[in-house]
């Protein structure tokens, strides 16, 4: 018999869908469904396989089908889950798990536990998602089955909603969706995509989710990426809550929800609330955008007085409030020792009986989505012989430190509070400022700290480096894409994150960078991980030089390097972000690319008369001619600047941006299939012989498009297919055929490739710097002569140097623009100050 209520009921739901998941060794777009009877049998046997001893269980889960049996199977078992994204040392130390389980694989464990565990105890929480601390929220079975059951009532859960798992599941939010849609039978959409991705929307409509959670950020995310004109038949409610969202979102969220036919649900909770406390009903929350509404079912509300303060303490009480606090094992024998719960924050009722936070009794900031104690942070900074004290400006937590203590004081507060780096501002003050009373100045402490915080090789700074923008105007929300970043600034910044972070994920541009902060390092193993397309530039540019220098002869690398740029382009510009900000971002790249190729053209006419014309100055020379050797020499670039802007111009109309969005694949497929008929019909626009250097031979940037719209096995055979009977005969000489073929199958089939170490630096010099090289290479290898190989190597540096050059430049460029524009803001403010003056002066002349 099941021990835990949770659990209990699976079986009564039968042949009914529990989970929809991605099964590792399943296509990419295909999801596994696990029916009620299914998932009983999976938690039954994970149990039976933990036995009847009633143990410690440490689990490190993940928004996987694995770790979901794994939390449940332990609740099943009667023993006490310690449910962590990641085990921290302090954790493991501190509390000495019997059985440690990671993502639902046991690692160790032992035959009986080594701890006394209190009967009504089945969960451990970090508090609000702090990971690390030793301080953990006790919960019993009651307080799960209670919450549960509460918030299926008041959000009206039914076997027939579905609800995405945008939030961690061992986050109390995050789980605390589970439990209350397994309690109602209805399913979950088990998914770690976050809402940003296409990927995500792709499956919330194909397999017709109804809801899914938000935290604030996760409302950031919403509006940049065009929720609101977002198509969504089968959506029933949207649920916020993990803190405070400013009164103007929830208004606009909530007519938005009554427009389209859901519901906007603000709630409030904490950890030691099991998770939810209030809840505002959708139809008040347009007109009442500041309260935290009203009690959830079985609970209510007391508001006692504070002694510092005019306003009053909400105390919440219920069947959900937890056991206690564990901070040592020996607590972990202990029952009941908290009867209500002292929320920390200032409140009062309104006259509509809704309830209003107005205020913090206690230092705490919500920071990252976690729960951080200044109070405690201020105590570790002490102990380590720093006079501190701590506050918040909404972004970063801001030290102020006095002594020299022991250590690096912003080391220990990350060590301590979970926040990566650039969350961090540690100020050395001669004292710490205090008020006349003399108590801390904590505003003053807030104002101290006037730039953000920066450990100098950081992700902040590094982005800032390769996409020349100013750090103060980065924030851990935005991803490279989102910053604009493209195929020319992301070769340097992968091998640079590659050694700050380890083995970068796969979608590493498209995350945020508080997220990519908060990646545990790791090794990166074997030599390094070199991005497919970036060996194919680095290959592809050494095979193009030494093939015009006559090194060697090895055509058809120009072709792969055009798939491998439509490859780049489907990466990072076709992205969720807003259309007009990726035309933004598309236009810089495309820059990029013009701006130093006219600029050189024009070099070199005024040093090499008749060499090029005005139509290589504008790269017009394939549409408008003359079509000679030396004219055509920059083709590549030419077809490449016609690609990039030809198909970011087809993005920015509404109607197939949102094809796109919906079907991306299928759209590139499609696209593919129009451009290989103008390939194969050129309408008498090119001659026959002319066609594979012309601008039909954008199919090949289609191509590389389509390649990485192919996250599926099926889909990737599909592009396979087009390609091996699209290529032959359209040079008509095999070998180069032959090449183009494997280059971009490599492209498809092979996102990373291992590599020793040198092999990768030397492949990402020169892929960085294939712009410049092939630029410039015209003009440096006849001074070689016959020293073929000296002039290819002399090639590739003349472009190294270029590039470097450039790179140092545009790192310039934003110190220069800010002083520029500081300098614009005092002159500015300047006139304004004369021109009250003037007026002042007027004024009195009239008076």
């Amino acid at each position: 018999m099941p021990n835990h209520p949770i659990v209990a009921h699976l079986r009564g739901f039968d042949d009914r869908i529990a989970v929809l998941h991605r099964h590792p060794a399943a296509p990419a777009d295909t999801l596994q469904r696990v029916t009620y009877a299914q998932l009983a049998d999976r938690v039954a046997a994970f149990a039976a396989r933990l036995g009847p001893a009633r143990r410690l269980v440490a689990l490190t889960a993940g928004n996987d089908l694995d770790s979901l049996v794994a939390y449940l199977g332990a609740l099943d078992a009667g023993c006490v889950v310690l449910l962590t994204g990641a085990l921290s040392g302090e954790l493991a130390a501190t509390y000495e798990p019997d059985v440690v389980v990671d993502h639902g694989r046991i690692v160790t464990e032992r035959a009986s536990s080594a701890h006394r565990l209190h009967p009504e105890l089945a969960l451990l929480l970090s508090t609000s998602g702090s990971t690390g601390s030793p301080k953990l929220v006790r919960l019993s079975a009651r307080n799960l089955r209670a919450n549960a059951d509460s918030i299926a009532r008041y959000l009206e859960i039914e076997p027939r909603d579905r609800a995405a798992t945008t939030l961690p599941l061992f986050y109390c939010y995050g789980l605390s969706v589970v439990h209350s849609h397994l309690l109602r039978g209805a399913s979950l959409l088990l998914t770690d995509r976050s809402v940003s991705d296409p990927e995500f929307w792709d499956e919330f409509r194909a397999h017709r989710a109804t809801s899914f959670a938000a935290v604030p950020y996760t409302v950031e995310l919403l509006d940049r990426i065009g929720f609101a004109d977002m198509s969504l038949p089968d959506l029933r409610s949207v649920t916020q809550a993990g803190g405070r969202l400013e009164p103007d979102r929830v208004r606009a969220y909530a007519r938005l929800g009554a427009a389209a036919g859901w519901r906007f649900f603000v709630m409030y909770g904490q950890t030691e609330a099991t998770a939810r406390m209030a809840y505002l009903p959708p139809e008040l929350a347009a007109d009442h955008p500041d309260c935290i509404g009203i009690p959830v079912p079985g609970g209510h509300f007391t508001l006692e007085p504070v002694d510092d303060g005019a306003a009053d303490e909400l105390v919440y009480h219920g069947p959900n409030v937890m056991l206690g606090y564990a901070r040592r094992p020996a607590d972990l024998a202990l029952g009941r020792t908290v009867d209500a719960l002292r929320t920390g924050d200032l409140a009062r009722r309104t006259a509509d009986g809704l309830f209003q936070v107005v205020g913090r009794r206690s230092r705490f900031a919500k920071l990252f989505g976690l729960r951080i104690d200044l109070g405690r942070i201020e105590s570790e900074l002490s102990a380590a012989g720093f006079g501190a004290a701590c506050a918040e400006d909404g972004a970063r937590l801001i030290a102020a430190v006095t002594g020299t203590g022991r250590g690096d004081p912003a080391a220990l507060i990350a060590r301590v509070s979970g926040l990566p780096a650039t969350a961090i501002a540690v100020v050395t003050v001669g004292e710490l400022p205090r008020l006349a009373n003399g108590k801390i100045d904590y505003p003053a402490v807030r104002a101290l700290a006037t730039e953000p915080a920066s450990t100098g090789d950081d992700i902040r700074s590094i982005y800032a480096d390769a996409l020349a923008i100013p750090a103060e105007r980065i924030s851990p929300e935005q991803s490279f894409v989102e910053l604009g970043g493209n195929s020319l600034s992301y070769v340097s910044t992968a091998a640079r994150l590659e050694r700050v972070i380890g083995r970068l994920p796969a979608d590493w541009p498209q995350q945020p960078i508080g997220r990519l902060e908060r990646t545990p390092r790791s090794r990166t193993g074997f030599g390094r991980a070199l991005d497919t397309s970036t060996a194919l530039r680095a290959i592809g540019m050494v095979l193009i030089l030494g093939s015009h220098i006559q090194l060697f002869e090895v055509w058809g690398a120009a072709h792969v390097l055009l798939a491998v740029a439509g490859y780049n382009f489907a990466r990072f510009a076709v992205s969720s972000a807003p259309a007009a900000q990726r035309l933004r971002h598309t236009g810089r790249a495309v820059a990029m690319i013009a701006v130093p190729t006219a600029l050189w053209v024009l070099i070199t006419m005024i040093v090499q008369p008749g060499y090029y014309s005005w139509q290589n100055v504008l790269l017009l020379n394939k549409i408008l001619g003359p079509r000679n050797d030396t004219a055509g020499h920059l083709w590549f670039l030419e077809v490449l600047v016609y690609c990039t802007v030809a198909a970011a111009l087809l993005l920015r109309i509404p109607r197939i941006d949102r094809w796109e969005r919906r079907a991306p694949f299928w759209f590139a497929l499609a696209l593919l299939g129009l451009t290989l008929v103008l390939r194969w019909h050129s309408f008498g626009l090119y001659p026959e012989r002319d066609i594979p250097l012309s601008p039909l031979a954008c199919w090949y940037f289609v191509l590389g498009w389509a390649g990485a719209k192919a996250t599926a096995v099926w889909q990737r055979l599909i592009v396979s297919a087009v390609l091996l009977a699209s290529v032959p005969g359209y040079f008509g000489v095999t070998d180069r055929e032959r090449l183009v073929m494997a280059g971009v199958l490599v492209l498809v089939w092979l996102p990373a490739l291992r590599v020793p170490a040198v092999v990768a630096v030397v492949a990402v010099t020169v892929a960085d710097s294939s712009l410049f090289a092939y630029l410039l290479h015209w003009q440096v290898y006849p001074v070689f002569g016959d020293q073929r190989l000296l002039a290819l190597f002399a090639c590739l540096a003349a472009g190294a140097v270029a590039t470097g050059m450039v790179v140092r430049c545009r790192r310039r460029w934003p110190r220069l623009a800010l002083q520029g524009q500081n300098l614009g803001g005092r002159f500015v403010r300047q006139l304004r100050d004369q021109h009250v003056t003037r007026d002042r002066l007027a004024g009195k002349v009239i008076e």
